[in-house]
């Protein structure tokens, strides 16, 4: 068979950017930065900055190879010319299956978000209705997915930022009738009260709350300039991580009692009330249902492009290469949806079985993912030298290097760590039930003569 439909160049440079931004902060940072800080003490923000090292060596490895050669597939393409077909395959179906996981897990969460404001909203229905409207809007057009995503993740900006002035305000003294105050800091039990150990611990943790950097890079491939998109989205994620994670998660210790009940829930909702802001729990609440809406968006935006691509390498069935008048694949959009929406149900009736499997099952894929695309990264740069590179991975080989250990250490953290262990090892479960699906693809392809084998497949970007 020829070449794959080619996906619209539709989105544009403001979109691509704020997309970048957005990708970086979810509602992880709004809800989970309680249980870090919990978890973690005062130091919380040390490990927020540590976890943002790893997520900023994994964006300049992919800036490399994704400058270089700008793809749909991105990180599931580079794996492939680095390793070999299984790493590609692998790589596609393990961050296909991550996404449309989320998708039903923030469906679900942005339910019970609706519920806070309509008590009686039956969950499994507004979880459906949620899905379905974030469908409707990547199936419009490559370019309204953009925009819903500039607007969501401006929204999310905006939200930090007020934060980040507001609270350093009250913690440096220019609060009224307030003087600058870090003892917080140091008075339960000191800085590291769980010890320094416990700062390490929590990078595992952290890092999923900073998923998403990536999906800029797979969104590049559908805009005019994907090049210049992707090296300025790399640029920008050290200043996102440093300013948004590690500098809110200062200012909420500095605020906040690290063993305090106000971290039970939201909290950016205690802190506001802390500083007496009006009406914060509403305005915190509608603020992470816009970060839930944002990665349903983005999470089946990224699904159904990865989807899009496997069924191009004959991965997937190909009649999920069908593109719309519009330019979207529309079929790869329908069946990550339709997956979501069984998600969504298991979550709905069998929330502490079936979805509570499929979360641990997905919960250390995004890991392997990263791992991946490390290794990608170091391979193709020792195969082929740095010749014509306009972005190039720092310290090359040592930070290569040095990441690809740091990855494995915290694969080894979650096996120690009682609380994630099961997460890992279904996760490696789930790799090894794809690896086998990898086979069982080569034979069927290979089996019908009228359909090239994964291998014979053009090693040209897709769309």
């Amino acid at each position: 068979m020829g070449q794959p439909p080619a996906l619209k160049k539709a989105l544009s440079e403001r979109q691509l950017r704020m997309i970048a931004i957005g990708g970086v902060i979810g509602a992880g940072l709004f809800v989970g930065s309680g249980v870090v800080i919990k978890g973690t003490g005062p130091g919380a923000f040390i490990t927020y900055g540590l976890a943002g090292v790893l997520v900023i060596m994994i964006m300049r490895m992919l800036a490399e190879m994704a400058v270089s050669n700008p793809s749909t597939g991105s990180f599931s393409d580079y794996s492939r010319a680095a390793l070999g077909d299984w790493a590609g395959f692998s790589t596609g179906w393990l961050y296909w299956y991550f996404w449309v996981v989320v998708v039903g897990f923030e469906a679900i969460a942005g339910a019970k978000i609706i519920q806070l404001w309509i008590p009686g909203a039956p969950l499994w229905l507004t979880s459906a209705i949620l899905l379905a409207l974030m469908t409707v809007t990547n199936l419009l057009s490559v370019s309204a997915f953009g925009e819903f995503e500039f607007w969501f993740a401006g929204l999310k900006v905006a939200a930090i930022i007020a934060f980040l002035v507001l609270g350093g305000c009250f913690v440096f003294g220019l609060w009224p009738n307030k003087s600058m105050d870090l003892s917080n800091l140091t008075d339960h039990g000191g800085f590291f009260p769980l010890g320094v150990g416990a700062v390490t611990v929590g990078v595992v943790t952290v890092i999923f709350s900073m998923m998403g950097a990536e999906i800029a890079t797979i969104a590049a491939a559908e805009s005019e300039n994907p090049q210049k998109a992707v090296a300025r989205a790399a640029n920008s994620v050290i200043v996102r991580i440093a300013v948004f994670f590690v500098g809110s998660a200062f200012l909420l210790t500095c605020i906040l009692p690290w063993n305090g009940p106000e971290l039970a829930a939201s909290p950016f909702v205690s802190a506001f009330e802390a500083m007496g802001i009006p009406y914060a729990q509403h305005i915190m609440n509608a603020v992470v249902l816009t970060a839930v809406l944002s990665c349903l968006n983005s999470g089946m935006y990224s699904a159904s492009r990865m989807l899009f691509v496997l069924a191009a390498r004959r991965e997937a069935p190909p009649a999920l290469m069908k593109l719309a008048g519009n330019g979207v694949p529309v079929r790869a959009i329908l069946a990550s949806s339709v997956i979501g929406f069984l998600c969504v149900i298991a979550a709905a009736f069998w929330e502490s079985t079936i979805f509570t499997f499929l979360l641990n099952s997905s919960g250390a894929v995004i890991i392997f993912v990263y791992l991946l695309i490390a290794i990608s990264q170091t391979v193709l740069r020792f195969r082929n030298g740095a010749e014509g590179l306009s972005v190039k991975m720092w310290l090359f080989p040592v930070l290569s290097l040095a990441t690809i250990v740091a990855m494995i250490v915290v694969l080894v953290q979650m096996y120690i760590d009682g609380s994630t262990r099961s997460q890992l090892l279904l996760s490696l479960g789930a790799w090894a039930v794809i690896l086998g699906l990898f086979f069982v693809n080569r034979w069927f392809v290979a089996s019908r003569p009228g359909i090239p084998a994964p291998e014979e497949e053009t090693a040209e970007p897709v769309g």
